[in-house]
């Protein structure tokens, strides 16, 4: 997010003339940055062309990791540098390890898909939040276009995002 960006924002009142404005404005040639939301709107992600997360192939691979860790060190440590003897049985104590095992899955997937989240999402301490309006808040929802990755004039995205229901059309510049 670095170097001057401009915007053109669309700011709408109803979810459901978001839903079919972004149809519109999209089909009219506009490429979306973003759309903004005070709560979750049903069907955005299909409309926005949004694909499925990834996030459960990196839960699946972090609890992998989590399992092979448990078991490796359980092993190394029941079977090879201090061997013991568990319900009279003085081989691989298998059941015994099922606990660790479980919860170093858990522990490790949990932190790896939290911290994978944070790295796609660039989420870091000291980002600076770029907040396009302070409506979006309380009851506002906002189409953002960024006037740099469209091949469109400012004045065409201004009337697509007029005829599409938009209550207002501003323009937002970032440093």
């Amino acid at each position: 997010m670095s170097g001057n960006k401009n915007f053109v924002l669309g700011v709408y009142d109803d979810e459901d003339l978001l839903l079919k404005a972004i149809k519109d404005v999209r089909q009219s040639g506009v490429k979306i940055y973003e759309v903004f939301s005070p709560f979750p709107v049903h069907g955005i992600d299909d409309v926005l062309g949004y694909k499925g997360s990834r996030l459960s192939v990196a839960a699946f691979i972090f609890g992998l990791l989590g399992t092979t860790l448990a078991l490796t060190m359980q092993i190394g440590m029941m079977t090879f540098d201090w061997p013991m003897i568990i319900g009279g049985k003085d081989f691989f104590p298998f059941p015994t390890f099922i606990p660790v095992t479980f919860e170093l899955t858990v522990l490790l997937g949990a932190f790896g898909m939290c911290g994978t989240f944070f790295v796609v999402s660039n989420l870091k301490p000291w980002a600076k939040p770029r907040i396009f309006d302070l409506r979006i808040t309380d009851d506002k929802h906002i189409v953002a276009v960024d006037l740099d990755k469209n091949s469109m004039s400012e004045e065409e995205i201004k009337k697509a995002l007029a005829a599409s229901g938009a209550q207002e059309v501003n323009n937002k510049s970032f440093e």
